[in-house]
This record gives structure tokens, sequence and C-alpha cells, in this order.
């Protein structure tokens, strides 16, 4: 599998798994979908897989339905919650006045060397420090 320089948020993966998404789920399943069969290997972190997982149960998916969701994405590069993550993302918040939960997520981009970070959550075209947003969806 190859590595690729994208960490993709929680929006993204929740609407590939939500049907009820309409045009957001047809796009980032399609999204998805190609990375699983180009083989290739974004980055996500574990709160973002701790956020698709709560997310999905509540809107509807059963807890092992889910459970079995989140684990196939261990496949892909999970940036784990470190130390470093939490002094980076606070200084991230202070620095950008993002949320934590924002800040944390760019914080893992950074740290998984990724040059795109992939979401709705954040200004498209935000440049932090050498990782640039992205809405795919668009």
């Amino acid at each position: 599998m190859t590595v690729v320089d994208i960490l993709l948020d929680t929006n993204i993966l929740i609407y590939a798994h939500d049907v009820d998404a309409g045009d957001r789920h047809t796009k980032a399943a399609r999204l998805v979908r190609g990375f699983w069969d180009r083989r290739e290997v974004p980055a996500v972190s574990i709160q973002i897989l701790q956020e698709m997982h709560v997310n999905l149960v509540r809107k509807g998916v059963l807890v092992a339905d889910s459970a079995d969701i989140v684990r196939s994405y261990l496949a892909w590069r999970v940036m784990e919650n470190t130390r470093a993550l939490l002094r980076q993302a606070l200084a991230l918040q202070q620095r950008w006045q993002l949320s934590y939960w924002d800040a944390a997520v760019v914080a893992a981009a950074q740290q998984a060397g990724a040059r795109e970070l992939w979401t709705e959550d954040l200004t498209a075209g935000q440049d932090f420090n050498g990782v640039v947003v992205v809405n795919p969806l668009v």
C-alpha cells in the first residue's frame, strides 16, 4: 500500500458511511472507496476514529457494525493521541483561534506529514504551516 500525504477528518468518513447524507454520501463514499481501490493509505487520528464511532452509533448504526467499520480504518496510517500532539494542539488553538478539537485534527495532520487536510469543518484553502485545508465535497 502507498502512503499519501492526506489526513481525512471525521465528517468525510461519516458521510462515506451515511446513506442518508445524499450527495455528500455519494461523493465521500467514492473518495474513500478510491483510496481502498488504489491501495493508498491516507492518515486519520484516534480522535477522528473515536468521533466517527460515536456519530455512526448516534445515527442508528449498531455498535458492533460501527466498531467493524472503525476497525477497518486501522489499516490506514493512524495518528495516536500523545503528549506531543496535545501540546501542539493547544499551541495551534491559541495561534489560529480554533476549537480544541479542530486544532487536534490539524496537529495530527502536521504530525502525519500531511500536506492536505480533507474536511468540511475548516476554511478551504487555509494553510496551517504547510497543511492546506481541502473540502473534497464541493
